[in-house]
C-alpha cells in the first residue's frame, strides 16, 4: 500500500516569516484573477486538511460564512466539504463540518494517516505543527508562497527544528501580484 503524501502549503514574507510579530497574516491575502484561479485550482484536490488550533480557529471563522462563499465560492466549497483534522491539546470541541479533534499523538496520527489508503494530507498555516512534523521527517512536500513584503519580525514555521532537514527544489511559479511559489521535496 503506497504512503500518502503530507504537503505543507504556507505563505511567507521575504524575510521568512509566516505570521508577523502579532500573529497576523492578512498581508498574505491577495485578490486578483490569476491568484484566485491558482487558489481555486489548488483547493480542488482530495486531501485531508490538517491544522493546529490557531489556524483552525481562523479558518473555521471564515470559510463557512456567506461572505466566503460569495467571495471565493470554489475554495469555500472545498474547504467546507473536505475532511479536516485539528491537533490541539486545549480545544474541547470542534464545530466546523467534517472536522476531527486529535488531542495527543500528532506524529503517530500523521504516520497512521500516511499508511492508510485514501487521501493525501495538506497542512496550511499551523507553524508549530509544521516544525514538529519537520523534526519528525514527516513532510513530503513544501509549497511555499513567498510574498514580496518584509515584516521585520514574526514567526518562522520552522522554529525549534533541530534536525536540519534538507530539501531540493521541484517547481517554481511567479505570479503577476509578485508572489512566487517555491516547491520542495525532502532530500532522502
Amino acid at each position: 500500500m503506497p504512503a500518502h503524501k503530507l504537503i505543507v502549503f504556507n505563505q511567507v514574507s521575504l524575510d521568512g516569516y509566516f505570521v508577523d510579530a502579532n500573529g497576523d497574516m492578512s498581508w498574505a491575502h491577495k485578490n486578483d484573477a490569476e491568484w484566485n484561479a491558482f487558489t481555486a485550482e489548488n483547493a480542488s484536490g482530495e486531501s485531508t486538511l490538517l491544522f493546529g488550533r490557531v489556524t483552525y480557529e481562523m479558518m473555521a471563522s471564515f470559510w463557512p460564512t456567506p461572505a466566503a462563499l460569495e467571495q471565493f465560492p470554489a475554495v469555500a466549497t472545498r474547504m467546507n466539504s473536505l475532511p479536516k483534522i485539528v491537533f490541539s491539546r486545549t480545544l474541547t470541541k470542534v464545530s466546523w463540518s467534517n472536522t476531527t479533534l486529535v488531542k495527543t499523538g500528532m506524529a503517530e496520527e500523521v504516520r497512521r494517516l500516511k499508511r492508510e489508503s485514501g487521501r493525501g494530507m495538506a497542512l496550511m498555516g499551523s507553524g508549530t505543527i509544521v516544525s514538529q512534523l519537520a523534526q519528525e521527517g514527516l513532510i513530503d512536500e513544501l509549497q511555499l508562497v513567498v510574498n514580496p513584503i518584509v515584516l521585520g519580525t514574526g514567526r518562522s514555521m520552522f522554529d525549534g527544528v533541530r534536525s536540519k532537514p534538507a530539501f531540493t527544489p521541484t517547481k517554481t511559479r511567479t505570479f503577476k501580484n509578485g508572489n512566487v511559489l517555491l516547491c520542495y521535496e525532502p532530500i532522502a
